[in-house]
């Protein structure tokens, strides 16, 4: 149609973007996509930690061989192994030492689809990225894949911004799924970041109660 523009090409984001306050970058990726391996996936939901600061985050007892790349530059992957089943995909943010980090919760199969029914066969498709491991699985991210660049021009992950920002009226927040102890506090750490309406969100299920540890009794000798 004559006068009409054409769409402006994705936004690739940027080591400053992923510089920022991890609760302004978190919210800020709803609507962003990330590519991997031939799949191309919108994200719908994420959760922010705010590393040595927050007490469920990895990283807030300080730095140890898994958590490493946490404390580096900002726009790299935490890749971590989940209750020794399945792998959890993070973005590191905030400055250098902050251990910050966005978990990428959910989201939508909006290219690859072939690609991606094959990684997840016999599973619905608004199921393939529904949940942090499923979402790992459907772009073939694994512990491997740690440290990887987002931010590089030629790196094997990109991540892009939408193509228009996200009403805020859309974007919802609460308590984070699975977090025990201080760190699932609803009041405290409201960290988890959704669109409102959108099918692929994952189901929040609170961490379980678990009984606590018997001390071990003093030998009275």
């Amino acid at each position: 149609m004559a006068g009409q523009q054409d769409p402006s090409p994705p936004r690739r984001l940027t080591r400053s973007f992923f510089a920022g306050d991890v609760l302004d970058v978190a919210p800020a990726l709803l609507g962003a996509t990330i590519t991997h391996a031939g799949v191309t996936v919108r994200l719908t939901e994420v959760e922010a930690y705010a590393g040595t600061s927050d007490p469920g985050s990895h990283a807030f007892r300080g730095p140890t061989p898994r958590t490493e790349v946490m404390f580096g530059p900002a726009g790299r992957l935490y890749v971590y192994f989940s209750y020794g089943m399945h792998w959890c995909a993070n973005v590191v943010c905030g400055p250098r030492g902050a251990a910050s980090a966005v978990l990428l919760r959910a989201g939508e199969v909006v290219a690859g689809e072939e690609v991606a029914a094959s990684r997840r066969t016999g599973v619905r498709q608004r199921d393939w990225a529904r949940g942090p491991a499923r979402l790992t699985k459907t772009l073939a991210l694994a512990g491997g894949d740690t440290g990887s660049d987002v931010c590089a021009p030629d790196g094997a992950v990109q991540l892009h911004g939408p193509p228009d920002p996200v009403p805020a009226e859309v974007i919802r927040c609460g308590p984070r799924v699975g977090v025990s102890g201080a760190g699932g506090d609803a009041t405290a750490y409201p960290w988890r970041f959704w669109l409102d309406g959108e099918p692929t969100v994952s189901v929040y299920r609170p961490a379980p109660n678990r009984p606590a540890k018997p001390r071990a009794r003093k030998d009275p000798r």
